[in-house]
């Protein structure tokens, strides 16, 4: 494992779509141990949440005012108004916990965090059940991870 391995892994953790979902495969395929790319990638993804929120707390008033900008987060606001309205509004942090959880593109720590947002829910609680979500989601990817290599591992012969 080289720091390069530490450094990509880190930042596939916390980038939108891959988040640890896309981090943990890529740290165990670049020889870090399961358990070592776990906790990374747990540890940088939860750290979303708190970003994330800071991000739309303080910079979304400031770039609101580009239009550019206005018209892409309209858009993306738009379409988790609609993808996630029926849930949140039936399950609250529950709901959000269980959205973050699902181990799927556009169901991590970044969508929910916007959607905590956007439905007005409380920032503390919403990070707490973001970060329990995040926690989920890396044991089903681990899970997937660890299974998948030892599966394969029947099929491998040593050399």
């Amino acid at each position: 494992m080289t720091t390069k391995t530490l450094i990509i892994t880190a930042l596939l953790a916390m980038l939108p779509i891959f988040e640890l979902r896309g981090a943990i495969p890529y740290a165990v395929a670049n020889g870090m141990a399961l358990p070592m790319a776990a906790l990374l990638a747990f540890i940088m993804n939860a750290l979303v949440a708190p970003a994330a929120f800071l991000f739309l707390e303080t910079f979304h008033k400031l770039f609101y005012r580009w239009a550019w900008y206005k018209r892409l987060f309209d858009r993306v606001v738009e379409r988790t108004r609609t993808k996630l309205h029926a849930k949140i509004e039936k399950y609250g942090y529950w709901g959000l916990l269980l959205f973050v959880a699902v181990p799927l593109p556009i169901t991590g720590a970044w969508t929910g965090s916007l959607a905590a947002w956007i439905f007005g829910l409380g920032r503390r609680k919403s990070m707490l059940m973001i970060a329990l979500g995040v926690f989920i989601a890396c044991i089903i990817v681990s899970l997937v991870v660890g299974l998948g290599v030892t599966a394969l591992s029947i099929f491998v012969k040593e050399v």
